[in-house]
């Protein structure tokens, strides 16, 4: 079950819900053993693929290709830039802030019309509501944090 907080924006004056991440993340070997659980392929090699799969994906989408992995969705790079008045100003290395990896999940068209997204099938998803003052434990967050001070570009 996923958890929400309340939350307060100051600069629009509104509380909205705001998703919550909760002790650590599921890592790819848990992930690997739910999967040979689930299928003929045993644990190692599911760990084996999936520790291959960023380079693979790294290099289709450095190509120019997004990729699509079949029932999950969509991953292609996608650029934070600041934009300059003329095209004389025009200079990709110093309007580039950051290279991003933005995922699209997967759509289904059911029989009355509707779509259901991969991973977010909301009618299976029962929200627990958290106390405000609850800390996500999101280490993403983190992560986002430390790219911005790096060359996007490498």
């Amino acid at each position: 079950m996923p958890f929400y907080k309340k939350s307060y924006n100051k600069q629009q004056g509104v509380y909205y819900p705001r998703a919550v991440v909760q002790g650590k993340p599921v890592e790819t070997e848990t992930i690997a053993k739910d999967l040979a659980k689930i299928s003929t392929v045993s644990n190692s090699d599911v760990q084996a693929v999936l520790g291959d799969i960023a380079g693979v994906m790294h290099t289709r989408m450095a190509q120019g290709k997004s990729v699509h992995i079949k029932g999950l969705g969509y991953f292609r790079y996608v650029l934070d830039t600041v934009g300059v008045d003329t095209l004389e100003d025009f200079d990709f290395e110093k309007q580039v802030k950051a290279v991003r990896v933005e995922f699209i999940p997967e759509r289904t068209r059911l029989a009355n019309g509707t779509y259901t997204r991969a991973l977010v099938d909301s009618d299976q998803l029962e929200w627990i509501e958290l106390s405000p003052d609850t800390e996500d434990s999101d280490p993403a967050q983190d992560e986002d944090d430390e790219d911005v001070t790096e060359n996007p570009l490498g």
